[in-house]
């Protein structure tokens, strides 16, 4: 038996949650008050709906209320922008605790009721003090969520090594899991201060392109391979993963020169891949 969902995410969020439509006809762009496990919540639809099987969900699927007016979506964005401005009131409170704790961002929850105060900090830190303080200072109920280097700059923003924006600022998917066997795939540097983004972690776009380069490593000839092409047989010396090309050795006595095919022009026996 299928279940309808569709996919939602949350403000300064990468995720994306799966609700039960609940009747409601929602397309992409969508702005929806969605129940969780926190109370009622603002998101916008980035999935729209599909049938899939429940064996899928890893929790309970929860519901779509409803589509949110542009009026609770106008405030929504005016409260975020004036608990934007406690950040300096925050920070100092937080001196004050002598808390080994980085402020980051502070958010309105849609309907104003709670601050949530995200931080980043080395260390397991103990704020029930703190929460106590900042519930009384900014007369509002706190909500202090400690995320991940990654989560920071999708927050703040930025620009990569590249020049462009940071992939996880522009929602090109999740990328938490990166790995150097991926950055080796696409003969990139291992050095990590090469290849690490302005988290400090190896860069989102090894992930993001890393299908591309899997395929294409599955169909070509590995490095040291004999291959046939229509100037006789050679040696791969290299191969270019993005233009499928194939970089080959050719010996002749003491002579030897290099050519470039495309991938289709070089024959080779799979198995030796």
């Amino acid at each position: 038996m299928q279940i309808e969902v569709v996919g939602v995410k949350f403000k300064n969020g990468n995720h994306v949650y799966s609700f039960d439509p609940n009747g409601l006809h929602l397309k992409n762009g969508d702005y929806v008050l969605v129940d969780t496990e926190k109370g009622t919540d603002l998101g916008v639809i980035v999935k729209e709906e599909e049938s899939i099987d429940p064996a899928r969900l890893l929790s309970p699927l929860k519901k779509v209320l409803k589509i949110a007016t542009k009026d609770v979506v106008e405030k929504a964005e005016k409260f975020d922008k004036e608990a934007g401005k406690l950040y300096p009131t925050v920070k100092k409170i937080v001196k004050e605790f002598g808390l080994e704790m980085k402020i980051v961002l502070v958010e309105a929850s849609y309907d104003n009721s709670r601050y949530i105060i995200n931080f980043t900090a080395e260390n397991r830190v103990d704020f029930r003090e703190l929460v106590k303080k900042l519930a009384e200072t900014l007369k509002k109920r706190v909500e202090l969520r400690q995320i991940g280097s990654r989560d920071e700059v999708r927050m703040l923003g930025g620009f990569g090594p590249c020049g462009k924006i940071c992939c996880c600022v522009q929602n090109m998917g999740e990328f938490d899991h990166v790995s150097m066997k991926m950055a080796k795939n696409q003969n990139l540097s291992l050095n990590p201060a090469s290849i690490s983004g302005l988290c400090g972690k190896l860069m989102c776009c090894i992930a993001y392109e890393n299908p591309i380069y899997q395929e294409s490593i599955k169909l070509m000839p590995k490095v040291g391979t004999n291959v046939s092409t229509k100037d006789g047989r050679g040696t791969v010396v290299f191969n270019d993963l993005l233009k499928r090309e194939v970089e080959i050795k050719f010996v002749n006595g003491d002579d030897f020169e290099y050519k470039t095919y495309p991938l289709e022009e070089v024959k080779f026996k799979k198995e030796e891949k």
